[in-house]
């Protein structure tokens, strides 16, 4: 067994105190017994009401299983929304409010752009979605499908100039839409210089011109009459023009252009829960070192790369000169917030009285202390320069449980001395119980709230689970086009506008799940800004350099004004459940549901049991790479556990279906010297197992939640790698 410490009545593992002594509480002010009593303190005065939270989720859930057994057939749904009332399932509205949070940092109440969400467990990739505020975007065009490969274009690893010719193209088109001269285009520019604090091109034929919108030019770095930098402000977003003719690419460009390099990631949600793999001590005070070392600004990573050695920091600040001929600094790094855990997960890190306290709690405190660093500007660089913590609470059902979150930052606020409101609260929009009273749950978070958005893999993973004795549901696919879900986005932007969110927070949309089609989501994802929404989730720092473009294409403060005075969405809409109207389906639809959903499963259980990886690539049946997490996951098993349910499938056809796949999965992780194979010895395999439990226990599970069957088995099998 691991040693503990014993304090205040609190049983600590030996690793997550000797990080709390040595690294995080060193330098902050707060006392070790400070923290730790106070964690003591909100465990036994809080820990009651986190049960009575989690007992009210499975009455509700019972209730709504009650109801449907008998009220069979077709929903009626005046009766039902009745009962939802009855129940106070369904909360009646208040009056009108208007958010009122402060001191908050301009990346929130001003700037839209993309966010990123990465698995704090890995500080590599941490520190590449911190250091994504500003990305080539001639990098992004190049290395990506936007630019076909055709007509001598294919993408080479040695620089290909007639591939690199279309990316100027390009990127010069761009400049032209959203940053236009006055006269002529950015293609015939043969020299940018600074006179008296504006932007001159100077074009082929000798001619001269500025910008459309001479506001536009920001700023300057080097000889004004041969800058090495421009820079462009656009929508409240940043770019820069890089020139050198000492650059390849540089020497062939008309005006020496080398690179546009975008403001991209704006914000960046470092992530404890649903892309971590994290089950023990170990794992989290990996997590907890990890956000500390980004909060104090010397986080470190190493790795190998074309045969030496790299070492990733967070990068500094950009020092500009203005139109002024001031000095302009500008942030180099995304605005960090951190996920924690959900109210569900308890853990065996912190026991008090010989019981496994909230997760939740021991995350607000641990990564609220280790903010602190940044608080008191412990550190080589500034993450909040508002002075605010900003934790995102997922998994929230309804706004009893905002309210209990409010009192938790309350209470950490209280120990470690923090002034009142320092804590921010980012609600994520991903339970129907929050979804249909999200008025509510912004009315109980007002003076935090800085974040609300949608999710469509959580929040119908929570759907078919809510509704899992009303009938079989419709195919996966086909949830993206059901009544339910399209006014559940537009109910989220809304109530978001309704209650005075733009100004003070963000109104975010949820990922786009496929790294490698980057042509698709610039042809789709614009239609996060257009609906309003001044963020959204995107795979990688090259997906956020290029989902960047699209607000600056798209002014989102406009639409929120435009969209102010529209009527929101419809709630019977919003309850109409996505169930099939004949739930009768062919056997070749059944069955290619099936695979698909089994070799999802199997393809990202198999990774998180194995080698503890909670978010990565994961090939679909297709071979095609989309980005998975615990999200997916929970999806897929519900979907299944709904058919099977129903009666559409038999076990004996899951596991048959679930061996087919995992041979697929075996097939498709051939390269990886890690990877354990599935398909050998099925009935012995810790992660084949844990993937037909998160099916065949799927109906029992909280509310659909993979983590207790994850956990578990990842427990179970960290024990055959290491025993002791």
């Amino acid at each position: 067994m691991n040693k503990r410490v014993e304090k205040y009545g609190l049983s600590i593992d030996a690793s997550m105190f000797d990080l709390v002594e040595t690294e995080i509480l060193p330098d902050t002010g707060v006392e070790s017994g400070q923290f730790w009593s106070g964690l003591s303190a909100i465990v036994r005065d809080l820990g009651g009401r986190n049960r009575e939270l989690l007992e009210q989720r499975d009455r509700f859930q019972g209730e709504l299983d009650a109801w449907h057994r008998e009220n069979p057939g077709p929903v009626e749904y005046a009766g039902y929304r009745r009962f939802l009332e009855e129940t106070g399932y369904l909360r009646l509205e208040g009056g009108a409010f208007e958010v009122t949070t402060g001191n908050v940092d301009r990346e929130i109440a001003e700037i839209a752009g993309p966010q990123l969400v990465v698995p704090m467990d890995n500080a590599r990739y941490a520190l590449n979605a911190a250091n994504a505020r500003w990305n080539s975007l001639y990098d992004a065009l190049y290395g990506t499908d936007i630019i076909l490969e055709v007509a001598g274009c294919k993408k080479t690893r040695r620089y290909n100039p007639v591939r690199g010719m279309q990316v100027i193209r390009y990127v010069r088109d761009f400049l032209d839409s959203v940053v236009p001269l006055a006269a002529g285009s950015h293609s015939y520019v043969v020299r940018y210089k600074v006179q008296s604090g504006s932007l001159v091109a100077v074009m082929g034929d000798g001619s001269r011109t500025g910008l459309g919108w001479r506001e536009c030019f920001a700023g300057y770095r080097g000889d004004p009459e041969n800058p090495e930098n421009i820079l462009l402000r656009h929508n409240n977003l940043y770019m820069d023009i890089c020139i050198g003719e000492g650059f390849y690419i540089g020497r062939g460009d008309l005006a020496n252009v080398y690179d546009v390099q975008m403001e991209s990631a704006i914000t960046t949600i470092m992530d404890c829960e649903d892309s971590v793999a994290v089950v023990d001590a170990g794992d989290k005070v990996l997590v907890y070192r990890n956000w500390t070392g980004l909060m104090r600004g010397d986080l470190k990573a190493t790795l190998q790369k074309d045969g030496e050695t790299v070492e990733r920091v967070l990068e500094p600040d950009r020092e500009y000169i203005g139109p002024d001929g001031q000095p302009l600094v500008l942030p180099g790094r995304s605005l960090m917030f951190v996920r924690n855990v959900g109210t569900h997960m308890y853990t065996d890190t912190v026991t008090c009285d010989g019981e496994e306290i909230p997760e939740t709690f021991l995350d607000a405190m641990v990564t609220t202390l280790a903010a602190m660093h940044d608080l008191q500007r412990n550190g080589r660089f500034v993450n909040s320069r508002a002075g605010s913590v900003y934790i995102v609470k997922p998994k929230m059902h309804g706004p009893d449980e905002v309210a209990a979150a409010v009192e938790l930052f309350e209470r950490v606020e209280q120990v470690l001395g923090l002034d009142h409101n320092t804590i921010k609260i980012g609600i994520m929009d991903e339970e129907r119980r929050t979804t249909v009273n999200l008025k509510e749950c912004l009315r109980e978070a007002r003076e935090r709230v800085i974040f609300i958005n949608t999710g469509f893999l959580d929040r119908t993973g929570d759907e078919i689970h809510s509704c899992m004795e009303a009938g079989a549901v419709i195919p996966k696919n086909d949830m993206r086009n059901a009544s339910w879900l399209l006014a559940y986005e537009d109910w989220n932007v809304g109530l978001g506008i309704e209650s005075g969110l733009p100004g003070h927070g963000q109104i975010g949309k949820g990922m786009w799940a496929a790294p490698d089609n980057m042509m698709g989501m610039m042809e789709q994802k614009i239609a996060h800004p257009r609906a309003g929404a001044n963020t959204a989730w995107v795979p990688s720092p090259t997906a956020a350099t290029l989902h960047a473009m699209h607000y600056h294409q798209v002014n989102v403060a406009t639409r929120q004004q435009e969209l102010a005075g529209c009527l929101r969405a419809g709630m019977d809409d919003i309850l109409t459940l996505p169930l099939l109207e004949n739930p009768k389906i062919s056997q070749g639809e059944l069955l290619r549901e099936l695979e698909n959903n089994a070799q999802g499963i199997l393809g990202y259980v198999v990774r998180w049991i194995d080698q503890g990886v909670g978010c990565s690539k994961v090939p679909d049946i297709h071979d095609v790479a989309l980005m998975e997490d615990r999200a997916t996951l929970r999806i897929s098993s519900q979907h299944i556990a709904n058919w099977l349910y129903h009666g559409l499938t038999t076990q004996d056809q899951v596991r048959q279906v679930f061996r087919k796949m995992a041979a697929v999965v075996d097939r498709q992780n051939l390269s990886d010297p890690a990877y354990t194979p599935m398909s050998g010895n099925p009935d012995s395999n810790v992660a084949f197992q844990a993937a037909l439990d998160l099916v065949f226990r799927g109906r029992e599970m909280p509310n659909g939640y993979t983590e207790y069957i994850l956990h578990a088995r990842r427990r179970e099998r960290k024990k055959t790698q290491c025993p002791a």
